[in-house]
């Protein structure tokens, strides 16, 4: 049957459509492998940044990331309301969007600076343990995540703590949109470097570490006070405020807590 012009411009059309669309799906199938294990790596390369076991905008291959997670990290899941372990929920299967999307599944906070509405009923946490590994050694780090608004974007990253569960091992951006050369700053390794030393809470384990817009000395001189960003206020304060919030009780307190008595930290010391 010959098709009038018309109608074989539209079923010319089609079929490009069709062929596209196609096309499309299967690179987007084939890729999804790809792009969950490149978030993944994204998500352990920050977490050993925060450590301290790579520097800041360090890049080692895949196979040294795998190596040196399975060597000196242990994921865990904590409860965020009792702050016990969870031994039992593999780390490999968390799903926090999903958490968030089911009611039964996540609690709402109130109202808070840092933006945050929602908090999964549990959250990966890692352990990191010192140079004689997961099985021999003793845990040095504890590394958190963290999540809040900034300026044009929610910002999520990890905040790793000394054994002290007070002193600031390291701090790591890898999710954000913040303005480059601005907020994005949050990425600068010499700004990261300057949390380190810090302490985050004051003697009744009130979280207090503050970002400040005025100049700070050393961690030794002023242990509760991080330089702020220049020109990025909005930004600096959101990760003031972040800071305050999964510190606090809403937020990692009931963990914290946990890991206190298991540190043996005297709680009024």
């Amino acid at each position: 049957m010959q098709l009038s012009p018309t109608a074989y411009t539209f079923t010319f059309a089609a079929g490009v459509c069709l062929v596209c669309s196609i096309l499309v799906s299967s690179a987007a199938v084939g890729l999804r492998d790809m792009q969950e294990r490149n978030r993944l790596l994204n998500r352990r390369q920050n977490v050993l940044a925060a450590a301290g076991l790579i520097e800041p905008g360090e890049r080692p291959t895949a196979e040294e990331v795998d190596a040196l997670f399975e060597e000196r990290i242990v994921e865990m899941a904590v409860d965020m309301t009792t702050g016990e372990e969870l031994p039992d929920v593999d780390p490999a299967a968390y799903d926090r969007e999903a958490m968030l999307r089911d009611s039964d599944q996540h609690r709402r906070v109130s109202r808070n600076p840092a933006g945050v509405s929602r908090i999964p009923d549990h959250v990966i946490i890692y352990y990191v343990y010192d140079e004689d590994g997961v099985d021999d050694g003793e845990r040095e780090f504890i590394v958190f995540p963290i999540e809040g608004d900034g300026l044009w974007s929610t910002l999520y990253g990890y905040l790793a703590l000394e054994a002290d569960i007070q002193t600031v091992r390291g701090i790591t951006f890898h999710d954000h949109e913040e303005t480059p050369g601005l907020g994005g700053e949050v990425d600068d390794p010499d700004w990261q470097a300057r949390w380190e030393g810090r302490k985050v809470f004051d003697e009744d384990w009130e979280p207090i570490l503050e970002v400040s817009q005025s100049d700070v000395g050393p961690p030794e001189e002023e242990p509760h006070r991080v330089d702020g960003l220049s020109g990025a206020t909005i930004t600096a304060r959101g990760v003031h405020n972040m800071i305050r919030f999964w510190m606090g009780d809403e937020g990692f307190g009931p963990v914290l807590e946990r890991l206190r008595e298991e540190e043996g930290v005297i709680d009024d010391a």
